[in-house]
């Protein structure tokens, strides 16, 4: 190496995946099948966020368990293909998104990592759109990246959208009675620091999203693909018929 060559920096290789939420929107569905395990187009979303993970790099997973965690247990143990696997314990107190992480954080490490949505679902554009974020993340001048997805294109979602994305990729929330042309597709890159000065028991990574937002330091990466929001049974068909309909013929 010569004396003005930069080292490359270690890729983010752990992710922390959302899995404890009580999936009341999918009920009747997860009055006995837990959200992550529903499945779409034939494969449980969890393991559609798994899989995602693994093509985009990720060797490790931590999985956190609160509503039928057992199902949940027993399900990755079942699968034979990375990432390696571990088990966040929520049982006794469901601590939302960022209360989630926050537990997690003696086994993600001290590095920057990946926080997946159980249902973030996309298909993908020629390239993966985690493999995209972990090479756009800057932690120079980011403390969050979030993949974000075009409001007006996103299949099942009928909301205003989230976020108002400028020229260099900082992101503001939108404002009232305003639309959005972006929605978070449910995965961020976060470095474990944030955390600092958080409370106790549960709160929202919204809270984490909004400091970055004050400090101009969160910024996002447009989907390369289309985003499906699986928030309810109806929305399962839909998903499904967009799937087949992009699927290549044998």
């Amino acid at each position: 190496m010569s004396e003005t060559a930069v080292p490359d920096t270690s890729p983010i290789t752990r992710a922390f995946v959302l899995a404890a939420g009580l999936g009341k929107r999918m009920r009747p569905i997860t009055a006995t099948v837990p959200k992550p395990l529903v499945e779409v187009a034939g494969r449980a979303l969890l393991d559609h966020a798994l899989d995602r993970a693994a093509e985009g790099g990720i060797t490790k997973a931590v999985v956190n368990v609160h509503y039928l965690a057992d199902l949940i247990e027993g399900h990755v143990g079942k699968r034979r293909t990375a990432p390696e696997i571990v088990i966040s314990d929520e049982r006794d107190a469901l601590l939302e998104t960022g209360g989630g992480v926050k537990k997690a954080l003696p086994l993600l490490g001290t590095e920057p990592f990946v926080v997946f949505n159980a249902d973030s679902f996309w298909l993908e554009g020629p390239e993966s759109n985690l493999g995209r974020l972990i090479a756009a993340w800057d932690p120079e001048a980011m403390d969050i990246l979030l993949l974000v997805a075009p409001t007006a294109t996103s299949l099942g979602y009928e909301g205003g959208g989230d976020f108002v994305m400028d020229s260099s990729g900082a992101l503001e929330r939108r404002g009232e009675r305003e639309i959005a042309p972006f929605i978070y597709a449910g995965v961020a890159i976060l470095k474990p620091g944030l955390f600092a000065g958080t409370p106790e028991g549960a709160f929202s990574l919204n809270l984490l999203f909004d400091r970055a937002i004050a400090a101009r330091r969160l910024h996002g990466l447009r989907l390369d693909g289309q985003w499906l929001h699986v928030g309810t049974p109806e929305a399962i068909t839909a998903a499904e018929a967009r799937v087949k309909s992009t699927a290549p013929v044998a």
